[in-house]
C-alpha cells in the first residue's frame, strides 16, 4: 500500500516521455552511461598527469588573514587580539 507498484512507474515513464519526447530521453540517458564509462576509465587508470604535477610542487605555507610573513619566513601576528 506504501510503495509504489510497477504500473505506478509506467504511469510516470509514460508522463516523462510526453513532456520531454523519446529523443530527449535517450540522449540523457546516452549521456548518462558515457559519463558512467568515462569515470569507470578513470578509476581504472589509476594515478594521471594531472596527479603527478601536483606532487612537484612545493609545500608551503599559507598564511591566514591578519599574518604577516617575516624575512625569515615565520608567521607573526599582526593587530589586536579579537575578544570574543
Amino acid at each position: 500500500m506504501g510503495g509504489l507498484s510497477i504500473w505506478h512507474w509506467l504511469v510516470v515513464l509514460l508522463v516523462v516521455m510526453l513532456l520531454f519526447g523519446g529523443g530527449k530521453v535517450s540522449n540523457l540517458m546516452g549521456d548518462f552511461a558515457k559519463g558512467i564509462k568515462a569515470f569507470k576509465k578513470n578509476m581504472a587508470d589509476g594515478e594521471d598527469a594531472s596527479m603527478a604535477a601536483n606532487t612537484d610542487r612545493p609545500a608551503g605555507n599559507i598564511a591566514g588573514p591578519g599574518v604577516n610573513q617575516s624575512a625569515s619566513g615565520a608567521p607573526q601576528p599582526t593587530g589586536t587580539p579579537r575578544q570574543g
